[in-house]
């Protein structure tokens, strides 16, 4: 074998320009007794849903010799019973996992000679599809001049500086969360309206945790109608607990569902992701019981980690972002020799922890305090 390390025959390689220097998405997969990093559902799929899941999958593995339905027409017409709202299954598409989603809207929006436009800190994702499909991302701003570098509240989104960043860089495509990522905040929707409306691009609502918001929060599929630039992303990896079988999907207009069958790849969603999505659809009361559960350990969090001193985010997602750290590292890495694995997002004096199930959000909380007790590290 060469000698040559494997960064050598890289920089070899006739890669993109755009692409050198660059660095993979990746949250550490460490083997430890409580993993609080990546947003997943902690529990299990219940066994019911996973008996039914099993014998959808195994009713299609005797027609495998066959492509699945391009279309997946009944997971849409599924998809769009579970959402409500009016919507109609040529308004729905899916994917695998919402990413595959947000790839093709940019494929058919996005590109080369086109600007992506969203505002930091967000999903980090976002900026990795874009630059993956040639177009240029931007990062915009949140909150507002002279707030404090501790206050989660920072991190809002507001109608005038939204729209002056909008119409400064005119975007081909605009990003919006709500939940936002790695916030946990909710978007009030009159800037969803005002982004809209500053705008002739499209804007994307990544709703991926929306089903942990809490009661009253509104979500952005109230404004589909009469928006044909709008599209409204979920995900089945959260509330869904079905990070594994990769099914993420979007409300829109059916016009942008036309366009993305422009770029899709032929028969992207094998019969088995549509009957496993479709299994766990039927059995939707079921999954989302564990929501509540996860919202309940989630305020719990948020109310204790006031308690020990620190300044968490109002969380409408199953995590929470917490700051007021004057070393988040050393935090992070006390934390995990304490057999507990959380996020360090890369935001000064903030870390980010998935809400657990009861026993693992006790283990974090009681870590927490230790390592604070050992080695204080707020500010």
């Amino acid at each position: 074998m060469s000698n040559e390390s494997r960064a050598e025959v890289l920089a070899r390689l006739p890669l993109r320009d755009d692409l050198r220097g660059r660095t993979p998405y990746g949250a550490p997969q460490l083997d430890v007794p409580v993993r609080l990093n990546t947003n997943e559902n902690s529990y299990d799929v219940p066994a019911e849903v996973a008996a039914a899941i099993v014998e959808a999958v195994r009713q299609e593995a005797g027609h495998l010799n066959r492509y699945p339905d391009r279309e997946f027409t009944q997971l849409r017409e599924d998809l769009a019973n579970y959402l409500g709202h009016d919507l109609e299954a040529d308004q729905i598409w899916a994917a695998n996992g919402s990413n595959e989603v947000l790839q093709q809207l940019l494929q058919a929006f996005g590109g080369p000679g086109r600007t992506v436009l969203g505002f930091a800190p967000s999903y980090s994702m976002h900026p990795i599809i874009t630059v993956g499909t040639g177009a240029t991302w931007v990062d915009g701003k949140r909150g507002r001049a002279g707030q404090a570098t501790d206050d989660p509240n920072q991190f809002d989104l507001h109608v005038a500086e939204t729209v002056e960043q909008i119409e400064r860089v005119k975007p081909a495509v605009t990003f919006l969360c709500s939940p936002n990522n790695p916030t946990g905040t909710a978007l009030d929707l009159d800037v969803v309206k005002a982004a809209y409306d500053a705008t002739d691009g499209i804007v994307i609502v990544d709703e991926a945790y929306t089903e942990f918001a809490r009661t009253g929060t509104a979500s952005a599929l109230t404004l589909l109608p009469g928006r044909e630039r709008l599209v409204v992303s979920r995900t089945m990896s959260k509330a869904f607990a079905l990070a594994g079988a990769r099914v993420g999907y979007l409300a829109a207009d059916p016009a942008v569902t036309d366009a993305i069958r422009l770029v899709r790849l032929p028969y992207h969603l094998s019969s088995l992701t549509q009957a496993a999505a479709r299994a766990a659809l039927w059995h939707s009361d079921v999954l989302l019981d564990t929501v509540e559960a996860i919202k309940r350990d989630r305020d719990r969090i948020v109310t204790s980690v006031r308690e020990l001193g620190l300044n968490p985010a109002p969380s409408d997602a199953n995590f929470v972002l917490f700051g007021g750290l004057a070393d988040e590292k050393a935090l992070w890495r006390s934390l995990l020799s304490r057999g507990v694995l959380i996020r360090d997002v890369g935001l000064p004096g903030f870390l980010r922890v998935s809400a657990g199930t009861p026993e693992e959000t006790t283990i974090f909380l009681d870590a927490l305090a230790d390592s604070l007790l050992d080695a204080p590290v707020t500010v």
